[in-house]
């Protein structure tokens, strides 16, 4: 592995974000700064943390930490699309896939978490 760009959970995260801000600016506007900013924050947390934890990889606590920070953006990030949701009513087929996408970004996280915990040196 020659970089965090190598990481799929850094790929899906990334293109995840994309995805999330390019919904969110289709929010009504009285959303467009509330729950709006809200989820773009959250979702581009998540490959923040993953960046910012690679580039302190020499240090496996640290490491974790970070993991774990994204970890927990993953799940903010569910949060506001179930916020968004039950007040804005999303395309049923756009939430399901935002919901499913990042169930599987946050298991996949979580096993990564726990690669770094046996195998990292």
């Amino acid at each position: 592995m020659k970089s965090y760009k190598d990481l799929d959970i850094y790929k899906l995260s990334y293109d995840l974000a994309v995805k999330i801000h390019k919904m969110s600016l289709k929010l009504p506007k009285y959303e467009l700064y509330e729950e709006g900013s809200q989820i773009r924050r959250s979702s581009k947390g998540i490959t923040s943390c993953i960046v910012e934890g690679y580039g302190r990889r020499k240090y496996k606590a640290d490491f974790i930490k970070y993991l774990v920070y994204a970890h927990g953006s993953c799940d903010e990030t569910i949060l506001h699309l179930n916020f968004i949701n039950d007040n804005n009513e999303l395309d049923e087929n756009e939430l399901k896939y935002f919901l499913d996408s990042y169930d599987v970004l946050g298991r996949k996280i979580n096993h990564y978490i726990k690669y770094v915990e046996s195998e990292w040196k």
